[in-house]
């Protein structure tokens, strides 16, 4: 269902089709290139830093951060197993790999957007929970992890029709040509879902939408509007630190900001892979419902495809700027490495980050963070120890 060159039955009558071997022109198989690489790399790289912040920290193993790293290795595999095939598939004719690739490739990027929107779904019923509802009991680390084991057994499920049903099959009567040599042919094969009847395959991808997109988004929807009705209309105090706060004329404000931060940083994250992933999604519904000629199928393969494709997978590169951008947590692990040092000298009014420093008489201990060791003075000790339970996501 998400990578294919053609369906076989784009052409049925008994005259042979003739295809060059490379579908564009130099300069636009380069602008793809270039493009896909980009959002590989920031792919890697962003979410590879997420893990290892979330996993070599212990302050930062919260709930919303457990589910922000299961988002993380979902896109980790998007970026491995999706975008290096679907390049490859969108600039030569044909499918070029082997059937369990084929089916390995549908598999896995169904899978990870199923992830995804389930993970989006556990932390806005979390949030919901916590800020709506806030004498609920709330949900544990060892729920988190469970609720993340059902996530992924959810996805696999309803994505099985499609890995079974996915195949490498030779493509009748169209062949492929290298360089205009009409004395070089090669056979086209094409990976795609072989479903015995096309009403299946409608009903298919109907249920996938439904369910793997519109009611999961709509729900966020709900339950974030929800939210946000209750952090700006409460007149309880949102600090979760009353006692620090409850003599600060402020200190209600300043609370409320910093929880509005974090609300908008998930509702970003939500509103940027719906955007990211509706035109794919209309595409493949056109392309089972809208009865296109084989002229606007060949188009949509060649260069609207292309670009649906690149837009969904570039959500997956984008998430760990988000969290750059909104935690501080996050931006100072992707300062500590890259720069490959976090010696931070002032910290009046900085959060702390990491695991607690202890400091003895001659000698200061040093503190781990993402492989960098930061040192701190005696004097700043007590300073950072309030500054640390402030610096939680949640």
């Amino acid at each position: 269902m998400w990578n294919f060159t053609a369906f076989p039955e784009w052409n049925r009558n008994k005259n042979a089709t003739f295809s060059q071997y490379y579908q564009h022109s130099l300069a636009v198989a380069a602008s793809y290139i270039l493009s896909y690489l980009f959002i590989f790399i920031l792919c890697m790289i962003g979410n590879g830093l997420v893990c290892l912040i979330v996993l070599k920290n212990k302050r930062m193993r919260t709930v919303t951060n457990l589910f922000i790293l299961n988002l993380a290795i979902s896109d980790l595999l998007v970026g491995i197993f999706c975008v290096p095939t679907t390049l490859v598939d969108n600039l030569i004719t044909g499918w070029p790999f082997s059937n369990a690739v084929c089916k390995m490739s549908g598999l896995v990027q169904g899978m990870s957007v199923s992830a995804s929107v389930f993970t989006l779904v556990a932390i806005a019923v979390d949030r919901f929970r916590c800020i709506v509802y806030p004498f609920k009991p709330k949900l544990t680390l060892p729920e988190a992890v469970i609720t993340i084991v059902i996530i992924w057994v959810l996805a696999v499920a309803i994505m099985c029709p499609s890995a079974v049903m996915l195949m490498v099959s030779q493509m009748e009567d169209h062949y492929i040509i290298y360089d205009s040599d009409y004395n070089q042919t090669f056979p086209m094969y094409s990976c795609y879902e072989d479903w015995p009847d096309t009403e299946m395959r409608k009903i298919y991808t109907t249920v996938l939408f439904a369910h793997i997109y519109l009611a999961p988004l709509t729900l966020i929807t709900l339950m974030y509007s929800r939210i946000g009705v209750k952090l700006y209309s409460s007149s309880m105090p949102v600090s979760e630190h009353t006692a620090v706060n409850s003599n600060h004329p402020e200190g209600r404000n300043v609370v409320s900001r910093k929880k509005i931060k974090i609300i908008k940083m998930l509702i970003v994250v939500a509103l940027l892979f719906m955007v990211s992933w509706l035109p794919l999604w209309t595409l493949m519904l056109l392309t089972d419902y809208a009865n296109l000629s084989t002229d606007q199928l060949n188009l949509m393969t060649s260069y609207i495809f292309p670009f649906a494709h690149w837009l969904a997978f570039s959500n997956s590169s984008i998430n760990p700027i988000i969290y750059g951008y909104f935690n501080e947590n996050f931006k100072r692990g992707f300062q500590a490495a890259f720069k490959f040092q976090c010696c931070y000298e002032e910290m009046d009014h900085q959060e702390t980050y990491g695991e607690k420093s202890r400091v003895s008489t001659g000698n200061v201990d040093k503190r781990n963070i993402s492989g960098d060791r930061c040192s701190y003075d005696r004097e700043r000790e007590s300073q950072m120890r309030d500054c640390k339970e402030s610096n939680k996501v949640t």
